[in-house]
């Protein structure tokens, strides 16, 4: 009997271990720039935010990276992978404002190997460049004349004059799309574009302002707009979620919290030309009958606007097609009405971990870490559909698929290792994919608008 409770032991043992969530490993931890552009607003810094989704990207055997430096110009940078030294150019185009929401969004056609470049933009014009053919796999010298005049239009498409979170996203097929929010806070429209044999032409709005929301406490409104956590495609669909943002201030307990209500989910299954909810029944078309808030069958987890919930965390797609989302807010065990979003999210909001099943039925667990912070964070797969999620200032905690994502884990403490990371940071989900490592692009923290240095930190993720 001793021998057989012995046996037993090692055997719980064995699977704990391997159970286990998995680690990450630090490799590298360079500088871009000593001097990056440093203001705060909307609780953010504009070189490193969540909705930037490409602000470092890899493609081929190159990453590249984006940035203000302090004269507030535009910095591009690029090195060869693995582990070739960053040279970087200087575009012509300074930053137009200190709005941390005008961020830079870069993105590759594969049909022609142009860089693309949009940026300083938050409801205004729009800021965009493109390389010319085969920079991006050539190695060709990294000089500005190599870019093209900045123009107000995407190409020769014309997105309008109300532009805010530029996003590239390349499909299964290989052709680049540009997804973008039209109009304003509260009264926006998702927009798609497409670039195809070397021309930018329109989709249409696939998410619109139009619809009526009810709140809990009586208050409607009649206007507002999605916030997308990502735009990811995987096993040929494109899948979206996102949270909307109400126009009435009213709809929310209190006039200090966040009009931010409900988690959606619907994918498209045609390159965005037409969605469906979570039970594959059609319920739009993009530019003719855009989703929106009445749409049916669409929220994958419901919240009122009285939690200080966050527009435009994060999302991945696991290897069988399921979405996989970070979202935040304050639980109601600390208070049923934030009163002042920041102050209450830095002192109670937690991450919650949001994911589909193959039944479609969608699973939200929190991840039993606290924010400490207003702002965003980060979750990425690797290849055997492990999670990991950068909290702010670049705390690494992680999952194993084997428990059903509930061993979560501290991987990696930025605060404790004395990173000295602003708060949100900005990703590259291609090298997750292409090598399973994590790039992350992070600010370090500063006072007024003193400059402090960009800096790309390096982890190989130990699923």
């Amino acid at each position: 009997m001793q021998n057989f409770h012995f046996i037993l032991g090692l055997f719980f043992m064995v699977a704990a271990t391997c159970r286990a969530a998995p680690s990450v490993s630090l490799l590298s931890n360079t500088q871009l720039d000593a001097n990056g552009i440093f203001f705060v607003s909307y609780d953010g810094v504009v070189n490193v935010n969540s909705f930037q989704l490409s602000g470092v990207l890899t493609y081929d055997n190159w990453q590249y990276a984006a940035w203000y430096t302090a004269s507030r110009t535009a910095v591009l940078a690029r090195r060869q992978l693995p582990s070739g030294a960053w040279t970087d150019l200087q575009l012509p185009h300074q930053l137009s404002t200190n709005d941390s929401h005008n961020v830079i969004a870069l993105g590759v056609s594969p049909a022609d190997g142009k860089i693309h470049v949009a940026l300083d933009c938050h409801s205004t014009q729009v800021y965009y460049t493109s390389s010319e053919a085969g920079l991006a796999t050539s190695g060709a010298s990294w000089i500005a004349s190599r870019f093209g005049a900045i123009t107000n239009t995407i190409g020769t498409l014309n997105v309008g004059s109300t532009i805010t979170y530029p996003q590239f996203v390349v499909t299964p097929d290989n052709l680049l799309q540009f997804v973008f929010r039209s109009g304003i806070s509260g009264d926006g429209a998702t927009q798609l574009a497409e670039y195809s044999a070397g021309t930018w032409t329109n989709v249409g709005s696939w998410a619109s302002a139009t619809g009526t929301y009810t709140s809990t406490n009586g208050v409607t409104s009649t206007a507002r707009n999605l916030y997308i956590h990502g735009f990811t495609y995987r096993l040929s669909k494109a899948h979206v979620t996102g949270t909307w943002r109400e126009q009435n201030s009213a709809v929310s307990c209190s006039s200090g919290g966040l009009t931010n209500h409900d988690t959606t989910y619907f994918y498209s299954e045609d390159k965005g030309r037409t969605w469906k909810n979570s039970a594959a029944t059609l319920i739009g078309t993009s530019g003719s009958n855009p989703v929106n808030v009445n749409t049916a069958g669409i929220i994958v987890d419901s919240l009122n606007a009285d939690h200080g919930l966050m527009n435009q965390e994060s999302q991945d797609v696991d290897s069988t097609g399921q979405i996989h989302a970070i979202i935040s807010y304050v639980p109601g065990r600390f208070t049923q009405c934030v009163t002042d979003y920041a102050a209450n999210r830095t002192s109670f909001a937690r991450p919650f971990h949001v994911f589909r099943s193959a039944n479609g039925t969608f699973t939200k667990m929190e991840i039993p870490f606290a924010l400490n912070a207003v702002g965003r964070s980060q979750i990425v797969l690797d290849k055997d559909d492990n999670a990991y999620v950068v909290l702010p200032y670049v705390r690494i905690v992680t999952a194993s698929k084997a428990s059903g994502w509930t061993d979560w884990t501290l991987a990696y403490d930025g605060v404790a290792q004395g990173l000295n990371a602003f708060g949100e940071v900005t990703v590259d989900r291609a090298r997750v994919t292409s090598s399973g490592v994590l790039s992350i692009l992070y600010q370090l923290t500063s006072s007024g608008t003193t400059p402090s240095a960009v800096k790309v930190i390096d982890f190989n993720l130990n699923g």
